[in-house]
């Protein structure tokens, strides 16, 4: 199974991405808690390369690419925004009072603790992020 999205950097279309979590969930038959999960993830990344990637005002594409072999279900995101490696960033303390915490840092931390492995790469000027997760 293979299937790929290609959305604008505006916060409407992640109702598309939500869409499309479903779409390959069923297909491939997976639970309601995984399928939940996945949305969690696939919003997390995509509304941070909507809010962070682009200068204000600029709509570029953003890609999503679902692959799955029965076993395995990996995602690509790419964008061509500015360069960030989000598996770089320390994880947030998830035992620090949410009002005390830093900006920023959460999201990775749900995404790495779902999925099975998180990989980035910047090649030919897009941002790559690879999320694979056992199924």
């Amino acid at each position: 199974m293979k299937k790929e999205i290609k959305i604008k950097n505006e916060v409407g279309e992640l109702e598309r991405v939500n869409q499309f979590v479903e779409e390959i969930g069923e297909e491939l038959g997976l639970d309601m808690e995984l399928q939940m999960n996945l949305n969690l993830v696939m919003e997390e990344m995509v509304s941070n390369v909507i809010f962070y990637a682009y200068p204000e005002g600029k709509v570029e594409d953003i890609e999503l690419v679902a692959e799955s072999d029965g076993k395995e279900l990996t995602f690509v995101l790419s964008d061509k925004g500015k360069e960030f490696d989000p598996t770089l960033k320390d994880d947030a303390d998830p035992n620090v009072n949410p009002m005390e915490r830093d900006i920023g840092g959460m999201g990775i931390y749900i995404v790495k603790n779902i999925m099975n492995q998180v990989t980035y790469q910047r090649l030919e000027g897009k941002n790559l992020l690879t999320m694979k997760k056992e199924i």
